[in-house]
């Protein structure tokens, strides 16, 4: 509600007029906010700020009679709808529901983190022999011989443990690495 303060040099009754106005229709300017484009949740915020515009710049309205205090306060309205759009622009708000994962994409990513876990824990048990050129393979991406000349092996030797090392992941799917414990 407004509250009565001095009146000013020019207020010559603004004032009172305007309290009257509100609170014969409390609810014109929210409506109005809403005829404007302006969301119901936002409408009431929309109308405060109108009536605070009008309330502190009475002074300016050139007629006071009713008919002009309604078509004023309709612009400042329109004003206050413009300004929260352009606000709204500026920094768009995210709907909270679409940051929100749904519930087959969060049981799709514990599945898969399940298997990824899995997995990691069957290279770390791999030998160090068969573990260490899977890596340099799969990580590295060297060649066979790059693995070779790093390991101070055979290029045979490299590619003969690359192989034992996926064959050795491969059973340890099969029997079950990507079941939860």
């Amino acid at each position: 509600m407004i509250s009565e303060a001095a009146p000013s040099r020019r207020d010559d009754g603004r004032r009172a007029s305007l309290t009257a106005m509100v609170a014969a229709e409390p609810d014109r300017l929210r409506r109005r906010s809403i005829s404007l484009g302006v969301a119901a949740d936002d409408a009431e915020d929309v109308a405060q700020t109108a009536l605070l515009r009008a309330w502190r710049s009475i002074e300016h309205l050139h007629a006071p009679g009713p008919g002009q205090m309604c078509s004023w306060l309709d612009a400042i309205a329109r004003n206050a709808a413009a300004d929260l759009a352009r606000q709204r622009a500026r920094r768009p708000v995210a709907a909270l529901d679409s940051d929100l994962p749904d519930e087959a994409s969060v049981a799709g990513d514990v599945e898969l983190r399940v298997i990824l876990d899995g997995a990691l824990g069957a290279i770390r048990d791999l030998p160090e022999s068969l573990r260490e050129p899977l890596l340099l393979s799969v990580v590295d991406e060297l060649s066979a011989p790059e693995i070779a000349e790093r390991l101070d092996i055979t290029p045979a030797a490299a590619r003969q443990r690359i192989s034992r090392a996926r064959k050795s992941l491969a059973a340890c799917r099969e029997s079950g690495m990507s079941e939860a414990p």
